[in-house]
């Protein structure tokens, strides 16, 4: 399987700290926020990783290389201006290419144990929800007892920013142009096509500097 990771948002919610680093290179706990996710990934035998950037692309893709030296290997989608989450992928697809792909927004983190996360099979799309953090009270899904993903019900959980998605799922997007991800999971969630799995371990939604310097005290200590 293959991964993605988000990382060509502008970070205007980290700034000043975005002005001149692009948020996936803020350092947590000695090294750059991304490197926790390749080294993740290559410890799960995840090594194909596809990057999209835009914002100040060249710093990232200067400091991240090939990959080698991280146990991956690394290939970039550039984008000209970001273009969301869904036109993001949409224009990664042929990196891609035509299998289930492993899904990760570049500014969470999370223990969440991405080899026992299951196969997509019909589905178009399977995603990890949490608690709610303080953030985020209201949620975005509910997550019924079979483990199917609902538009309604109880409790409401929040998308963790981890998802195996089909690429089918945004293969009928216009290349090059912005597109958000939720509609697309709601539109398959009404067809019965979205599966979850609740994590109840550690989860950071890094969009702010008090909770990037939360994290880095965190795995400072662990």
């Amino acid at each position: 399987m293959k991964a993605m990771i988000l990382a060509a948002g502008l970070g205007t919610r980290m700034r000043p700290l975005t002005d001149r680093c692009p948020k996936p290179l803020l350092p947590v706990a000695g090294k750059p926020l991304i490197v926790h996710h390749l080294e993740r990934l290559a410890a799960t035998g995840i090594t194909d990783i596809v990057i999209n950037v835009s914002y100040r692309a060249e710093q990232i893709v200067e400091a991240l290389g090939d990959g080698r030296r991280f146990g991956v290997s690394l290939t970039f989608s550039h984008e000209t201006t970001p273009l969301e989450t869904a036109g993001g992928i949409r224009h990664a697809l042929p990196l891609l290419e035509d299998a289930p792909f492993l899904l990760i927004n570049g500014d969470v983190w999370s223990d969440v144990a991405l080899e026992a996360l299951p196969e997509l099979r019909d589905d178009l799309a399977h995603l990890v929800v949490v608690d709610n953090p303080d953030h985020h009270t209201q949620g975005d899904f509910a997550l019924d007892d079979t483990g199917r993903v609902r538009l309604e019900g109880t409790p409401r959980l929040t998308y963790a920013g981890l998802a195996i998605l089909a690429p089918s799922l945004v293969a009928s997007l216009p290349d090059d142009a912005p597109a958000k991800l939720a509609p697309l999971l709601r539109e398959a969630i009404t067809t019965g096509r979205v599966g979850g799995t609740h994590h109840r371990g550690s989860w950071v939604d890094i969009g702010t500097p008090e909770r990037l310097e939360a994290l880095d005290a965190y795995l400072r200590d662990i």
